[in-house]
Parts: C-alpha cells; structure tokens; sequence
C-alpha cells in the first residue's frame, strides 16, 4: 500500500510539475504546442484540423476583436485580472451567479495543460499557470500560442483552419465583422457558428466591431 501511495503522489507530482518545465520551452517560436483537446482528438483517433500561422500573419482587426471579447485588460496585468477575479469570489461568496474571470493567458494555460471540465480545482491550477507563463513569455507568443490552440467549431482548432472553414478566407484576409464573429464564437464554439450567426450573435459582433475600431490604447503591448 505505502509502495502505491509513493508511485501515486510521483504521478500526481509529475502531472503538475510538466507543465511548468514545458512554459519555457513553448517560449521558443519554432514550437507549435498543442491542446489537451486536440490531444484528445488524437488519442481517440478523431481527425482535427489546425494550421499554423505566426502572429504577423493574423489579421490585427482578429487580435483586436478577441481581445475586446475576452480580456480587454491583456496588456495591463501580468497573467491574472485580480480585480475582476475578486469581484467574482465575492459574488460567489455572496451566492450570486459568477462571471467569467479568465485573462488570455488563463485560458491559454488550461487549453494546453488541463481538462476542459470547470472546477474550482482547474481555476486554482490555471493561476500559478498564467503567471509563469505572463513570466517568461512575451505578449505577443502568448496570444499567437491561444489563437492558434483555441476551439473555433467541433474538430477546428487555431483561426487560420477557423477562417477558412467559415468564411473561405485566410486568418491575414479577416474583415472587421468576420472577426468579431469569430471573437464572439470562443466562449461556446460547439454551439455558435460564425458563419451563420444568431440574432444575439450579431448583436453581439456588431458591439465587439466597435470595440475593436477603438481599442489602439489597449494593444500596444502586441503592435509597438
């Protein structure tokens, strides 16, 4: 029993040790790492599709436009949005119903090192997660990794594959509301469809559209 205990903890250990021997390897630009769902995919033998491309070649209205969507506050904290993350302890503290908190980063760590499935067990694993990868990563790497290991649609991976699975055009070929569109399908890929949006859907691009025409203050960590 002590023998099996002993090998558990090492296998525990090592689960959650990897990833943060695998951050500063994914620092270097030659390495395209890939998802724990893409993983999946693979271990199941389901065929996914993804295609690489550098940050230089996306769009920068698609940077914009996700950004706005998601973490509007990207260049101004070091991997974790504390004041948004606060607020949403003290609205579940108080039995309210939560918001999403997770920066870029956030994300980025638990698509490519843990389950998709929510707990509060994952979010205290994403953190330390960000904050090592904020570290040891430039801005720039970190939304380049999220963009290209991000779900667009069920077996799309990265928007290179996204935009042209939706719109028959490449990530550098983008327009303003094909980018919004993709910005606003992220947060439930396997339901929302770009290409034929629902009525709240475009609502919602048209308010991401704007945001992105006026967000030159907050990307300059990505673009000087």
């Amino acid at each position: 029993m002590r023998r099996a205990l002993t090998w558990a903890l090492l296998i525990v250990v090592l689960a959650v040790g990897l990833p943060y021997g695998l951050i500063p390897l994914y620092a270097m630009p030659q390495i395209r790492p890939i998802s724990t769902l893409m993983l999946g995919e693979m271990v199941s033998g389901r065929a996914y599709e993804r295609q690489w491309v550098d940050f230089d070649a996306i769009a920068p209205v698609l940077v914009q436009s996700v950004m706005m969507s998601e973490d509007g506050q990207y260049c101004a904290h070091s991997g974790v949005d504390w004041k948004e993350l606060n607020l949403v302890i003290d609205d579940a503290l108080e039995g309210e119903a939560t918001r999403g908190a997770s920066t870029i980063p956030m994300q980025t760590a638990k698509n490519l090192f843990l389950p998709a499935t929510r707990s509060v067990v994952r979010k205290a694993l994403e953190i330390p997660l960000a904050l090592w990868m904020d570290m040891l990563w430039t801005k720039r790497r970190t939304m380049e990794i999220y963009l290209n290991i991000a779900e667009w649609a069920p077996g799309i991976y990265g928007v290179e594959a996204a935009a042209q699975a939706y719109f028959g055009v490449t990530a550098a070929d983008l327009s303003a509301r094909q980018a919004a569109l993709l910005a606003v399908t992220l947060p439930n890929p396997i339901e929302r469809n770009a290409a034929n949006p629902s009525r709240g859907m475009t609502r919602l691009a048209g308010v991401i559209e704007k945001r992105a025409a006026q967000s030159g203050a907050y990307i300059k960590c990505l673009y000087d």
